[in-house]
């Protein structure tokens, strides 16, 4: 089995609501491959759905670094940002995601994201005009469900904000 294949079947095997025993098959990989970016992003991945932001934050680092390329990178920069925001480094998440979407124009789960932390950052009306935007484009595309439960999450906080 290649390592990609082994990564996958590790993530096809998750639960979200506990993700230490995926954390745990990815040790050893991690061990035997420590610069692979894949790995790497893999990791940090995992720890962010486990709720380890500041863990997560190295990892998707290291990743980054060890040269992640195509549709990697673009997820990588959507958590890796995501992150940032999450543990309040709005003006860090704001760069990460500047950076991501000049990489990837058309990227409408970037936009959705860049816009979340507009919003976090108190950019109210550019968060605004760049969800206006997404809708504008087509929502619909198979990008943004990879991450229609955390974009519904974010939506469910944000209105909560408004009650």
């Amino acid at each position: 089995m290649t390592l990609d294949e082994e990564l996958d079947r590790i993530f096809a095997a998750r639960d979200r609501e506990d993700m230490q025993p995926t954390i745990d098959a990815l040790l050893p990989l991690l061990e035997e491959h420590p610069a692979n970016a894949r790995v790497l992003y893999e990791v940090g991945g995992a720890h962010d759905t486990a709720g380890n932001g500041h863990t997560a934050r190295s990892y998707y680092e290291q990743a980054l670094r060890a040269g992640l390329s195509g549709d990697l990178l673009r997820r990588c920069y959507v958590q890796y940002g995501s992150t940032l925001r999450n543990l309040g480094e709005f003006d860090g998440a704001l760069d990460v995601f500047t950076r991501a979407r000049q990489a990837f124009p058309d990227s409408a789960s970037l936009a959705v994201f860049h816009a979340i932390s507009l919003h976090a950052s108190s950019r109210l009306d550019e968060a605004v005009a760049s969800l206006l935007e997404v809708i504008a484009d087509g929502a619909g595309s198979p990008e943004i469900e990879r991450y229609k439960p955390a974009i519904a999450a974010n939506a469910r906080y944000i209105r909560s904000l408004a009650d």
